[in-house]
């Protein structure tokens, strides 16, 4: 990328905080605005783990991704890419795997403008980027066909995604009509927040982003295994995030500090 503004390359709204500008102040990035700081830190006022929490997401990525291309996968669907943090999830899977298909997708113009990074494809392999979102799964699937056979498996991932999406908005009926599109042998790789463990500072943190014009569905064990139904885990099954296979990759300084409140799995269609 060149070193010129992303707002002046797409319009960015700075009147409102964004989770992917959030998450990326999160992770110590350059990529966000004074209103994405100032939400940011209001939730490390109720949680001073969150940054901790964003990066653990990150390193589930790796290791499921890494889990997918050394078990045949060689095509990701990831909705919800946020902005770009090295390694990204094509590095991952193209180490493994040079022929590796990805196509990235998110709602963010921000991410849009730092979509150059996302495209850096091995030879063999191929990037893309789709600027949609997840509650437009048509779209997404129509964008994602000209990139993935989609008579092929392919990993749909959707990593600290969905906890942003309500119940009202059809979640679980988002992510059962994207699965629809894919083959037998495709997966489903996720991970949510939950107020399982904390639930007076995750109410206080879903009213102050809900006041922010952010939703926040946080949701119990329960709720988020349903959206493996009919898919077949891969064990461990749901775990606590840190939890699904620490072999294959580093641990994230600080995670073991106290119970980390979210969930992550991997699971195959049949």
């Amino acid at each position: 990328m060149t070193g010129q503004d992303p707002a002046d390359a797409v319009e960015i709204d700075t009147s409102k905080p964004h989770p992917a500008r959030m998450y990326d102040w999160y992770l110590g990035g350059k990529d966000n605005y004074p209103v994405d700081e100032a939400m940011g830190r209001q939730m490390l006022a109720l949680d001073p783990r969150v940054p901790v929490m964003a990066r653990v997401n990150r390193a589930f990525m790796h290791r499921s991704t890494r889990w997918l291309a050394e078990n045949g996968v060689r095509q990701f669907l990831d909705i919800g890419t946020g902005i770009p943090t090295e390694p990204n999830l094509h590095q991952v899977a193209q180490q493994i795997a040079p022929d590796a298909r990805v196509v990235y997708c998110d709602n963010d113009p921000i991410v849009l403008a730092h979509a150059a990074a996302l495209l850096r494809s091995t030879p063999e392999g191929v990037t893309e980027y789709l600027q949609a979102d997840v509650r437009d799964p048509a779209a997404i699937v129509e964008g994602a066909r000209k990139i993935l056979d989609l008579s092929r498996p392919v990993a749909l991932s959707l990593v600290a995604l969905l906890h942003f999406v309500s119940d009202d908005d059809g979640a679980h009926e988002l992510v059962s009509r994207l699965l629809a599109e894919l083959p037998s042998g495709s997966y489903l790789m996720m991970t949510h927040a939950t107020a399982d463990f904390s639930p007076e500072e995750s109410a206080a943190a879903t009213e102050k982003l809900k006041a922010a014009g952010v939703t926040l569905a946080l949701r119990s064990r329960e709720e988020f295994a349903r959206f493996f139904a009919g898919l077949d885990l891969v064990e461990p099954g749901v775990a606590v995030v840190p939890e699904w296979h620490p072999e294959l990759g580093e641990p994230v300084p600080g995670q073991d500090d106290g119970v980390i409140p979210g969930y992550g799995a991997v699971a195959r269609k049949p």
